[in-house]
């Protein structure tokens, strides 16, 4: 069974950073590609940064410059790192997996499908930044 298991979220004002961090396990193929989304209140959730397979990743526009997606394959451990946080980056962070699809097109099918091409969630972490 798969878990995905996220931490490190927390409350931090304008300006702060915090890494996010997300233990993965009983994949049953290697994902593709590992995604972090958000959610904020009242909102659709959304896609955060993506990497793949390869180390190739890409981001959100409003996250560019300020957050980095990375990932540990001998530990099984996927990271966001977010730096110039805003109180618009307030939201439940989740992060993702994918291995049912076409490996060289994991990335693309995120971008275009969302929420929907993620094949295993974890239950997610808050981040919380005041102004």
């Amino acid at each position: 069974q798969v878990q995905l298991v996220e931490s490190g979220g927390g409350s931090v004002q304008a300006g702060g950073s915090l890494r996010l961090s997300c233990a993965g396990s009983g994949y049953p193929e290697t994902p593709n590609c590992m995604a972090w989304f958000r959610q904020a209140p009242g909102k659709e959730r959304e896609e955060v940064a993506i990497i793949d397979s390869d180390g190739s990743t890409s981001y959100a526009d409003s996250v560019k410059g300020r957050f980095t997606i990375s990932k540990d394959n001998a530990k099984n451990t996927l990271y966001l790192e977010m730096n110039s946080l805003k109180p618009e980056d307030t939201a439940m962070y989740y992060c993702a997996a994918e291995w049912a699809g076409i490996s060289t097109l994991c990335m693309v099918t995120i971008q275009a499908l969302g929420a929907s091409a993620l094949d295993a969630w974890g239950q997610g972490t808050l981040v919380t930044v005041s102004s």
